[in-house]
């Protein structure tokens, strides 16, 4: 074995993909089986930051997620899997006059920044359709590099790609080669980093507008999937005891839901979900040697933007592992 993963979310399954499309033997163990953290949510949102005050984070995700209909595209044809990828686009409100004459500076940048391979411009929300949320200004933001992608099944997806080369997912075993910590927020914590687990709550809907945008309105995401749904989403809870019980924070995300898209008020909710997502100091994430493991590494800290992150994460962490070249960012390096 020349590579072994702790733990099946997004971050320990591409990662284990990217060295298994190189030709090395792969290892992934989690106890809990696939997606059994944050990772196994329902929302999936692939949304970049706004195009201003650029820094590294920001161009990082921006590769990662133009780089993403074709790394899923190929993990899809090796396994047969559907991830549910979707590089849709996204809607978001304009409030007032200040807020269009950000949106129209964010456009400039935006057409600077992503080298004309994504845009962000502004319409009318009349021209939208009503699959649309209001907007007081009568203007959206739409966005086109924003992506959907279904969290379950593209997990599924890259399970079946690992073992279609010959790599193995199961719930014990012994670690050999280089061992990858991909363990979620419990590893953050006893690394000491305080509020290393934050509470999300999501539901779905059923309700078919697959061929819909993503819709962003005051913190809640509206996503359509492939397969028929709506995830909406979600909560950020700092405090909270049970990690997977749901409660009247997401009855109020549920309520706010139907009253902005009236689509929505009849749609019945078939799932509500709870998980406690990693969050890092530094709100990125968190790759390279690991300090607690001794010739290890980690692969952490994914908060809201793990699986836009995940493909380029998985390919430099690749890179690291098996031909020791450095290309991580210092903002994602581990504290010492």
């Amino acid at each position: 074995m020349d590579v072994t993963i702790r733990g099946a979310g997004i971050f320990g399954l591409s990662i284990a993909w990217a060295c298994a499309r190189r030709g090395a033997k792969v290892r992934v163990i989690d106890p809990h089986g696939i997606g059994a953290g944050s990772s196994g949510g329902i929302v999936g949102a692939l949304s970049p930051h706004v195009p201003e005050n650029w820094n590294d984070k920001k161009a990082f995700q921006l590769e990662s997620l133009l780089m993403a209909e074709e790394w899923w595209t190929v993990a899809a044809q090796a396994g047969g899997g559907d991830p549910g990828y979707c590089r849709s686009g996204r809607l978001q409100p304009i409030a007032d006059a200040a807020a269009l004459e950000r949106a129209q500076a964010r456009s400039v940048g935006a057409e600077a920044l992503w080298d004309g391979r994504a845009r962000w411009s502004i319409v009318p929300r009349a021209d939208a359709g009503a699959w649309s949320p209001p907007s007081d200004s009568g203007y959206l933001i739409h966005d086109t590099l924003s992506a959907r992608i279904n969290p379950r099944a593209a997990l599924d997806c890259l399970a079946r790609a690992i073992r279609a080369r010959s790599g193995e997912i199961v719930a014990a075993g012994s670690d050999a080669g280089a061992v990858v910590w991909a363990t979620g927020y419990h590893d953050l914590a006893r690394m000491g980093v305080a509020g290393a687990g934050v509470k999300g709550q999501a539901a779905l809907f059923q309700l078919d507008q697959r061929d819909a945008p993503q819709l962003f309105v005051d913190g809640l995401h509206l996503v359509p999937h492939h397969d028929g749904t709506v995830a909406i989403g979600s909560t950020s809870e700092r405090d909270w005891s049970d990690p997977a019980t749901t409660d009247a924070q997401l009855d109020a995300l549920i309520d706010k839901a139907r009253q902005l898209i009236p689509a929505l008020a009849d749609a019945p909710v078939i799932e509500r979900w709870a998980g406690v997502r990693p969050r890092s100091r530094s709100r990125a994430p968190v790759i390279g040697p690991h300090p607690l493991e001794h010739r290890g590494y980690i692969a952490n800290g994914g908060f809201k933007i793990g699986f836009g992150m995940a493909p380029l994460i998985a390919d430099i962490m690749a890179d690291l592992i098996l031909d020791g070249r450095d290309r991580i960012p210092a903002d994602f390096r581990p504290a010492d």
